[in-house]
């Protein structure tokens, strides 16, 4: 395991270009397969659908730049607050955004006691943070800067527009798989079948069973990249929090409370739920493994965390006496 938060960046970011890489490579392969397919039957039927397709997805990927963000505060049910309402959290977050050197995102709560958060926007100009009343009542003021550091990572890095293009680009794919598998269902088999009485027909019918194979198992990979992905980015912004805070166990500390708190965040759902700090639906990611999991197991990213600081035991840091933010009871969950 990298030894300091700067090995443990570049080896995220290592491993996210390899799973990009890996996405394009199939999403090309599974694109070419389709087109190769589709154009042999008839060059005039299967150039329109591809257009068609294409000009839906780049619609898709410009709704999702510009009004994703709004989008996903709105379904969860997020209400924007300005400093007045929370004067403190509102300076730990422009510590954060100050030490990070991105702009004072706008900050939204989530009246729920679920414990989460998460970070959103195309840009750290156009960034936003969220947390629920869970999290902001139970976390002391160490704890609460290493989740808003967390988060401010996710924007700093682009993380956000990184799950974007990959949620874009994963829906694709499975639309356009759905649309291949019923055009043969529909007839496009049979229609393949007439045209081998070309030279080429052997070809095609190879390229005909790869098309349909990877029309069965691209959206299942893609997913799995796509979750791979999100771990990955998951512990680059530990990392990168922790070079921010410089205070690792003030993270480390705010996930294991995290880890203890069981309750489903209600305003969550399986498209959002890989954006939030922890998976919103914790009973679901005990009983996950390996490759289906949205996170990295809390546990591990505990450890890597306390790494950091030389193996230090829970409460070990010198800063972790943080006292608790004023407003309401803090009780604890360690």
């Amino acid at each position: 395991m990298p030894k300091t938060f700067h090995d443990l960046i570049e080896h995220n970011r290592r491993e996210s270009a390899l799973l990009i890489g890996a996405f394009l490579f199939l999403l090309t392969l599974t694109v070419y397969c389709f087109a190769l397919v589709v154009t042999r039957q008839d060059l005039r039927s299967g150039i329109a659908p591809a257009a068609i397709a294409l000009g839906a997805g780049v619609l898709l990927a410009l709704w999702s730049y510009y009004s994703g963000s709004s989008a996903l505060l709105a379904m969860s049910q997020a209400r924007e607050i300005r400093k007045q309402d929370d004067p403190q959290l509102w300076n730990v977050i422009e510590e954060m955004a100050i030490a990070a050197g991105i702009p004072m995102p706008r900050v939204y709560l989530i009246d729920d006691t679920a414990m989460n958060a998460f970070a959103t926007g195309r840009d750290p100009q156009h960034a936003a943070v969220a947390i629920t009343k869970g999290l902001r009542d139970r976390l002391n003021r160490d704890e609460l800067q290493g989740v808003l550091a967390h988060e401010l990572s996710h924007v700093r890095n682009y993380d956000i527009r990184f799950s974007m293009m990959l949620a874009v680009m994963v829906g694709f794919l499975v639309l356009l798989a759905d649309v291949f598998r019923r055009w043969m269902w529909w007839g496009g088999g049979r229609r393949s079948s007439r045209s081998r009485g070309s030279g080429t027909g052997p070809l095609i019918a190879v390229v005909a069973v790869l098309a349909i194979v990877l029309a069965i198992i691209a959206p299942v990979l893609a997913k799995l990249i796509q979750l791979a992905a999100s771990r990955q980015r998951e512990y680059l912004a530990d990392a990168s929090g922790v070079e921010l805070t410089r205070n690792p166990e003030g993270l480390a500390s705010a996930l294991e409370k995290l880890a203890s708190d069981t309750e489903v965040l209600e305003v969550a759902n399986r498209a959002t739920q890989h954006l939030y700090i922890v998976n919103p639906f914790r009973p679901f990611e005990t009983r996950a493994k390996g490759l289906l999991m949205t996170h990295p197991p809390l546990r591990d990213r505990i450890a890597r965390l306390r790494g950091l600081m030389g193996g230090s035991p829970a409460g070990g840091s010198p800063r972790t006496g943080g006292a608790p933010l004023a407003d309401g009871p803090r009780p604890t969950a360690d």
